[in-house]
């Protein structure tokens, strides 16, 4: 893979990242991560290529099944993806009521539809993808994620998701933002505007989740970016969750809501046992929801001004 095209180098949100195929090891380096990378043995190449947005790369590991990358870094691995896309779907979802449709901006591998279409009250999930490259290969190379986005619940739509909410205002129960880090295209689902126009496609009980980062390496652009959304949602919350090979082996989740009276830590729908057998669910239950939302010191002394948990 080649060095993604950085924004401007010298702009500590954006993301310089370097892939490298070496003796069959894929190693990815990235600048916010001074001394330190992730390497996974590759086996077998299954697509190395470029579409008109971003350089791709898919690649069978020897130890943790198939492994996509975008722009040089790693977007999901299907040893642990099911973390990430729980924790990012289950977290509002749980806290809603009755949410019937639901907008995922990105996600084109399709694990957070699939974890959408576990609940019965979910009558319409949009997806919304720039990338029609990403689609056909994760359709290919990551059936166990990707199968769920030919349910008839599920439409899909190619195209910009910053230009897309601003055409459908307060239509939506639950957004989730499933986007990579803030680079190249992706740079936009992290800027104001865009959580501005996020806000205006919520319902007014609406709830919106979005990846929110590794709080070991972007606490400042974490920090930042919590202190823009409180200036536009009355209230927002940040929890974090384990991803073994994800970089740092912890992501941020955040929250936001307009409802006055919402606490992102107690989830209204609470999952039973036999609930999470048959969602087969392998990382989040109640007890998570509610003890990803402690932080430790390190970050908690950084975001406590601003978060409503």
């Amino acid at each position: 893979m080649s060095k993604a095209s950085p924004m401007d180098v010298n702009n500590k949100s954006c993301y310089f990242s370097l892939s490298v195929l070496e003796n069959d090891w894929f190693k990815e380096i990235n600048d916010g991560w001074p001394g330190y990378s992730i390497n996974i043995q590759v086996e077998e190449i299954l697509f190395n290529g470029k579409s008109d947005y971003q350089d791709i790369l898919v690649f069978k590991s020897k130890r943790f099944g198939n492994v996509l990358v975008l722009n040089g870094i790693i977007q999901c691995i299907e040893w642990d993806e099911f973390a990430y896309q729980e924790m990012i779907t289950h977290l509002p979802m749980a806290l809603h009521p009755n949410p019937q449709k639901v907008l995922v901006i990105g996600g084109g591998d399709g694990g957070v539809v699939r974890e959408l279409l576990k609940y019965d009250c979910v009558r319409k999930v949009i997806l919304c993808e720039i990338d029609q490259v990403v689609l056909d290969l994760c359709k290919k190379h990551l059936p166990s994620m990707s199968s769920c986005l030919d349910d008839p619940r599920v439409t899909i739509n190619i195209g910009d998701g910053v230009e897309f909410i601003k055409k459908h205002p307060e239509e939506f129960d639950v957004i989730i933002t499933d986007s990579p880090d803030p680079e190249a295209d992706a740079e936009a689902l992290f800027n104001k505007s865009y959580y501005t126009d996020l806000k205006g496609a919520l319902k007014q009980d609406g709830i919106a989740c979005s990846q929110g980062l590794t709080p070991y390496t972007d606490l400042p652009f974490i920090r930042n970016l919590v202190a823009q959304c409180k200036d536009i949602f009355p209230k927002v919350g940040y929890a974090t969750g384990n991803t073994p090979l994800y970089a740092m082996g912890t992501l941020g989740y955040l929250l936001f809501s307009s409802i006055p009276d919402i606490d992102f830590t107690k989830p209204l729908r609470k999952f039973s046992n036999s609930d999470l057998e048959r969602m087969k669910l392998k990382y989040y239950n109640s007890d998570i929801h509610a003890a990803s939302f402690v932080l430790p010191n390190c970050f908690r002394n950084e975001l406590q001004d601003f978060l409503d948990t």
